[in-house]
């Protein structure tokens, strides 16, 4: 059993009732909206919605479709999916680092014994942008880093202009990333992993 389907916050959500047949009896329906870890059979999905998230900006994809494969396969559990009725429609991909900053190293490595997050990528599918899904989902997702024994601090980088965006969420700027790709130049941030025994006592953790 994964580490998520143990935590109350991140069980399948349920946002409508069941349908029901004209003769009273129920359909069996997907759930409107879940919220689980990807696994290697996500992959695909994921690598769609990334590509038209971020190709048409940047040029390039944060991860690439075996990259994506290869993080899914060795920490699922730091993924997490937003799916409703069984579509994939935003997505977080994550993996552990080992060092105060980030370096060109760990947008491949994934360091079992780091206590840092290192968040790769975040992407919402393009038919339900402009509804928040991106900060809930990263809500979520912090909520969920609370509850591993392991986990210190969450990392990211970002170009300028998706700066605020992650103030909102609550991340502070470390200033410029020492990685880059290409001619792309980035902003390294950072969010503290907090209370660590008050959420496993009180959420089930």
């Amino acid at each position: 059993m994964s580490a998520l389907s143990a935590l109350p916050f991140l069980k399948p959500v349920h946002l409508r009732p069941p349908r029901s047949s004209p003769g009273g009896q129920r359909r069996h329906t997907l759930p409107a909206s879940e919220f689980r870890c990807l696994s290697p059979e996500d992959a695909v999905s994921v690598f769609e919605i990334e590509r038209e998230a971020f190709i048409s900006v940047s040029g390039d994809c944060p991860l690439h479709l075996d990259e994506i494969r290869h993080f899914l396969n060795l920490c699922p559990e730091l993924s997490l999916g937003w799916f409703e009725e069984g579509r994939l429609v935003a997505f977080i991909i994550g993996s552990l680092w080992d060092q105060e900053r980030l370096s060109q190293a760990a947008l491949t490595l994934h360091k079992p014994q780091g206590s840092a997050v290192h968040i790769h990528v975040l992407a919402v599918h393009r038919t339900v942008r402009q509804q928040g899904k991106g900060s809930i989902l990263m809500w979520r997702y912090l909520q969920y880093l609370r509850c591993l024994p392991f986990a210190r601090r969450a990392l990211l980088m970002c170009e300028d202009f998706l700066v605020p965006f992650y103030q909102k969420c609550g991340f502070q700027a470390l200033g410029p990333c020492e990685v880059t790709v290409g001619d792309l130049a980035f902003v390294e941030m950072q969010h503290p992993v907090r209370g660590h025994a008050f959420m496993r006592r009180n959420s089930g953790c």
